[in-house]
């Protein structure tokens, strides 16, 4: 894909978009009635189900990992069989995963007050039902819902966005084609209202100037993102204030 044009001379990118311009996303909280905390979130045809159980008591098998101040974190990555073109057998424990769970449990140990749940387990569980470029930025994402879904306390939202720099555009939000590119790309996770990074990651190299602009876009990115979360999250407390008040 090294000769393929991202950007066209009126602006847009393959998929209509201006460079500046999220994908659409769509998402719910509270679809599954079994885990303590769930969410589903679209971001353009990027799909992912999260699921939190806890904190609860340590499973046997974590107990040796268990610290006494403070909660142990456990994020377990998954993608469906059936979420891309390649049709090959994805299991929980491939590379990937593994390193995606990695990436993915240290951005939320970095938001969650795990000093309040001593000697406890979280589980994060999270699901590609459809792979589209950007996973872990829409995991991070989706998480984020199922985390306040389940009533865990957090530092703030946790928000991430990804962006890949093309003849010098910066182009936020990048889909799988522009994934695949081989331009330079930069994903990050921050804290919105706190205006902090929490996680980054660079692939490929990046000029100083280039940089700047990067991570202006991610950041710009996140703070977009998270005026959507937050007014999924309201919308979400609104129906259940409501389903309540009915009930009464």
């Amino acid at each position: 894909m090294a000769g393929l044009e991202l950007v066209t001379d009126e602006g847009y990118r393959i998929d209509g978009r201006l460079p500046t311009e999220l994908r659409r996303i769509r998402c719910r909280l509270g679809v599954f009635s079994q885990a303590d905390g769930s969410s589903y979130l679209e971001q353009g045809n990027t799909k992912i189900l999260a699921a939190v159980y806890g904190p609860h008591e340590p499973s046997s098998n974590m107990r040796g990992q268990i610290l006494s101040d403070k909660a142990f974190l456990n994020c377990e990555y998954s993608q469906a069989t059936f979420s891309t073109a390649e049709r090959k057998h994805r299991s929980r424990g491939d590379r990937k995963g593994q390193e995606l769970s990695m990436h993915i449990k240290q951005t939320f140990e970095a938001a969650i007050l795990t000093e309040l749940y001593p000697r406890s387990q979280i589980d994060i569980y999270l699901q590609v039902l459809h792979s589209d470029g950007s996973n872990y930025c829409v995991c991070v994402n989706a998480a984020t819902l199922a985390l306040i879904d389940a009533g865990i306390a957090l530092k703030d939202f946790v928000c991430a966005c990804s962006v890949s720099v093309h003849k010098s555009i910066a182009l936020k939000d990048i889909n799988r084609v522009e994934e695949n590119s081989n331009c330079p790309e930069l994903m990050a996770a921050m804290l919105p209202k706190l205006d902090q990074i929490i996680y980054v990651e660079q692939n490929g190299r990046l000029h100083a100037d280039e940089m700047s602009k990067a991570l202006e876009t991610v950041s710009s990115g996140c703070q977009d993102i998270f005026t959507l979360l937050d007014t999924a999250v309201q919308d979400h407390v609104k129906d259940l204030t409501t389903n309540i008040g009915g009930d009464v």
